[in-house]
């Protein structure tokens, strides 16, 4: 079969699937009564906003907001106290997996600021290169490669599976089922990052982008995933929901595809040569796009609908977005070897897929716009809120921007450029990381059962990261394309297009520092909460309620 057959058939049968997948919904994509979508509220409790990192005027002012959505209160007794044991049956559900979400929240608030001062080291001196040189680990290429396995193996997998473990028993209506296995993966992965930065630190490094730690380390990871996975294998037999809601879905996809991902990825003796890299930037592309973004995308149609008390839009369009997902993502990391020694079909294909996933975009940007719609005052009383959507938004934007910067005439410009950097960024930081923080901010009160004791620094951390991420992302987008056009113009010299970057990477280390800071302003907070007297935090929590 000639390649452009190959790609046709590829084409039809994908856009096949998904009209036979839209045809077997049993409703239309915007049906407002899908009951799927209400699985995640108590009979009675649409309507009803819930919002722990909030204080009292800012929930009364949520409650307001919802008024629209709002069902008449249960009329019994017997309603009533079925409602009641609903709430009770979910704060059991919360203390049961309070413990291991903790654990792993903490080991993500720890990687975070790890990453932090090597991202801004390592930015430093791409404009002040003789800082700091007296070391090996110290230099920009080991810096850089411990700030990205910090990120990529320990904030956003530790921040996403620990909110995981928390939504599963409110998910799943039951309490959370093998915690213990899950915190021994937990600590099992950790001392596989552990291991593994230190190897990066002296220099011993498999030489791969989001592969750098030597497999015999890495292997640490795939068993420490799979045993925090074990939770949801034992709570689906038990659980007490018929359906199934669509955070699950994700969720469950998300814990299997990364297993499969990384041992595949890390075979020894396996890929050489030009599969190497292609495999590389299969693992590379496939671990954002079907761990991280699932992950993430399960947290934003848990947190969003809970905090303004409306269920999502469209149910069946959500499963749109998912099914997309699972269809159109698996080969979309080729185009980053546009111009490299791969068969052309497989550029083509890989181009193909990066514009077809407009479509689970669309799906659920529309979809988070509808539910939001009416109600976008809510984002001055919720701080989980701002953060969600902040996330949200940016997931559209970058996947977006991939698509189009997928294609030939616009990668020519940004291969080999800081705007890639800007781009891995958009997606890591401004969704996956900005997601991280919403949910910690919603779930970690629910966890140790007591307020934020500081609900200014939610503020600034938010209006930090903001700042620094968007001074970050713009920057850097624009001194890559400068970069760009000057490696295009044969006239100049290659040394132009270097310096022409450096008023540019000089902004990227500000954006940095002020992203710096606000996690250092995070991190505080959240050691305030963990570590805080149980005096006192039974003091915060009684005043909490009597408000409430």
């Amino acid at each position: 079969m000639d390649p452009t057959s190959l790609l046709l058939a590829t084409f039809l049968l994908s856009v096949g699937g998904l009209f036979a997948f839209i045809w077997s919904l049993r409703k239309g994509l915007f049906d407002l009564e899908a009951a799927g979508a209400r699985t995640i509220f108590a009979p009675g409790e649409v309507g009803q906003p819930e919002e722990p990192s909030s204080d009292a005027a800012q929930r009364q002012a949520l409650w307001v907001g919802a008024a629209s959505s709002r069902v008449a209160p249960a009329a019994t007794a017997a309603a009533r106290a079925d409602l009641e044991a609903e709430l009770a049956a979910r704060h059991e559900a919360d203390r049961s997996s309070a413990l291991p979400a903790l654990l792993m929240l903490s080991c993500a608030v720890v990687w975070l600021v790890v990453a932090s001062a090597a991202g801004l080291l390592g930015s430093l001196k791409l404009h002040m290169p003789d800082l700091l040189t007296g070391q090996a680990w110290l230099s920009f290429g080991r810096l850089r490669t411990l700030h990205l396995n910090a990120v990529a193996y320990g904030w956003a997998p530790m921040g996403l599976l620990g909110l995981t473990l928390w939504m599963l028993p409110r998910l799943l209506r039951t309490p959370l089922l093998g915690g213990r296995f899950a915190m021994i993966g937990a600590l099992v992965w950790n001392a596989g990052l552990v291991a593994g930065l230190g190897s990066i630190a002296v220099g011993i490094n498999a030489g791969l982008e989001w592969l750098e730690i030597p497999w015999q380390v890495g292997l640490l990871f795939a068993l420490g995933g799979m045993m925090i996975g074990l939770p949801l294998a034992f709570m689906l037999q038990k659980r007490r929901v018929h359906h199934l809601y669509v955070s699950v879905w994700y969720i469950g996809a998300a814990l299997f595809w990364f297993p499969v991902l990384y041992v595949v990825a890390k075979i020894p003796g396996v890929h050489f040569g030009v599969e190497q890299a292609t495999m590389n930037w299969w693992f590379g592309h496939n671990v954002l796009g079907l761990f991280y973004t699932p992950l993430s995308l399960a947290s934003v149609y848990y947190f969003l609908p809970k905090v303004i008390g409306r269920p999502v839009r469209s149910y069946n369009l959500s499963l749109l977005g998912f099914w997309t997902l699972a269809f159109f993502y698996g080969q979309v990391g080729a185009h980053h070897l546009i111009g490299g020694p791969i068969p052309p079909w497989l550029i083509t294909l890989s181009i193909v897929q990066s514009v077809m996933m407009i479509i689970p975009v669309t799906a659920f940007s529309v979809n988070q716009h509808l539910t939001l719609k009416g109600n976008f005052g809510a984002l001055r009383h919720s701080a989980t809120l701002r953060f969600i959507v902040f996330g949200a938004i940016m997931y559209t934007l970058a996947s977006v921007q991939g698509s189009f910067e997928a294609l030939r005439s616009l990668n020519a410009v940004t291969h080999f450029t800081h705007f890639t950097v800007a781009h891995a960024h958009l997606g890591m930081y401004g969704f996956v990381s900005m997601v991280i923080f919403g949910g910690i901010y919603f779930a970690l009160p629910r966890i140790v059962d007591a307020p934020w004791p500081r609900p200014a620094l939610i503020s600034l951390h938010f209006w930090l990261v903001v700042a620094g991420f968007s001074t970050y992302l713009i920057t850097l987008s624009i001194g890559g394309v400068l970069q760009g056009l000057a490696l295009l113009d044969p006239a100049r010299p290659f040394m132009e297009s270097v310096t022409v970057t450096l008023p540019w990477l000089q902004g990227r280390s500000l954006g940095g520092a002020l992203m710096t800071l606000g996690h250092l302003v995070f991190a505080f907070h959240f050691a305030l909460m963990v570590l805080r007297p149980a005096a006192l935090a039974q003091t915060d929590r009684m005043v909490s309620q009597a408000a409430a």
